[in-house]
């Protein structure tokens, strides 16, 4: 499991890419920008945040507009970083100033506010999830249930949002489950053969009773998840692994929400793992506002997008930096 949080910068870099060749096409136009934009044209623009949330991802913001710059071949845009990740922030926050080419500023827009919304999401929901489980001694783990090409991004925002990775996939730590079992003859020759191809490899063992969780203590196992089991039967269970002469580390998982999570929580497992995290968690509705520096009105820059945890597309940004935020997001960039 992995608490720090070191950006993953290489799987930015070669997301932004995807990203951009998916939007701009084998030719990497866009058509709109490049017919309406002057060449010289420059701008300053805000990312604003547009809902209270837990931002999440900013370093993407100069990874996608220095993309873009190297594409179209004119200058970088300056980026300038005011909120760090993992920060809390309300409505009309300015997370990052950009300054520059219009045309780089339109033409990662999109692609911009796609990723730092996605993951500030995230981040948003884990936050939910740590405050509540907060004071119990549990903490809450992510799952491999990522989106593909994602995950060491949407697992960095888990970090971000208080929350703690669990395995990064199916090479670092071994989970033995039903279908393993089943497959294998049995938990406890399951446990054998990991343990003897893979000596060094940490091994989990998904339980439903109390009678397999002390078959899998028996086997060799130290960490133990105990899946979709009641409140009570999780403490009988806790109870029984705590009771043995080695230390267990016990996960509850499997339909767990946050109106229940303490309760799970309070029965002394250690960790509470939550596929939801990253499956399930709505976006945070994050948008780009062209800065009114002159007496002409801004641009209205294009809105994270709906099923964000809040706030909808209305409202210029706000806070910091130049004169008046921009017009009203329009949503469908």
């Amino acid at each position: 499991m992995t608490p720090d949080l070191a950006f993953p910068a290489a799987d930015a870099r070669a997301l932004v890419r995807l990203a951009l060749d998916e939007d701009l096409g084998p030719r990497h136009v866009d058509v709109t920008t490049l017919s309406t934009i002057p060449a010289e044209q420059e701008r300053t623009a805000h990312v604003v945040a547009r809902a209270a949330g837990v931002i999440a991802g900013v370093p993407v913001v100069a990874e996608v507009f220095g993309a873009v710059a190297d594409l179209i071949g004119c200058a970088t845009p300056e980026v300038e970083l005011l909120v760090a990740d993992g920060t809390a922030v309300v409505r009309g926050d300015v997370v990052a100033r950009v300054s520059g080419p219009v045309r780089a500023i339109l033409i990662g827009e999109r692609t911009m506010l796609n990723i730092v919304s996605r993951l500030s999401g995230v981040a948003t929901h884990t936050r939910r999830w740590a405050d509540r489980l907060d004071g119990t001694g549990a903490m809450v783990l992510d799952t491999r249930k990522t989106t593909p090409g994602m995950r060491h991004l949407e697992k960095y925002a888990v970090r971000a949002g208080g929350g703690t990775n669990k395995r990064m996939g199916l090479y670092d730590v071994a989970m033995i489950k039903d279908n393993h079992k089943i497959a294998a003859g049995g938990l406890a020759p399951a446990y054998a053969a990991v343990r003897r191809t893979f000596p060094e490899v940490d091994i989990q063992v998904e339980v439903t009773t109390v009678a397999e969780a002390l078959e899998a203590y028996a086997a060799g196992a130290r960490f133990i998840m105990c899946d979709n089991m009641s409140v009570a039967l999780l403490g009988e269970t806790v109870a029984a692994l705590r009771a043995q002469d080695e230390p267990v580390e016990i996960e509850a998982t499997g339909g767990l929400t946050l109106e229940i999570a303490r309760d799970y929580a309070l029965t002394g497992v250690d960790y509470l793992s939550v596929g939801g995290l990253t499956h399930s968690s709505p976006i945070l509705d994050v948008a780009l506002d062209l800065v009114d520096t002159g007496g002409g009105g801004g641009g209205g820059g294009g809105g994270g997008g709906g099923g964000g945890g809040g706030g909808g597309g209305g409202g210029g940004g706000g806070g910091g930096g130049g004169g008046g935020g921009g017009g009203g997001g329009g949503g469908g960039i």
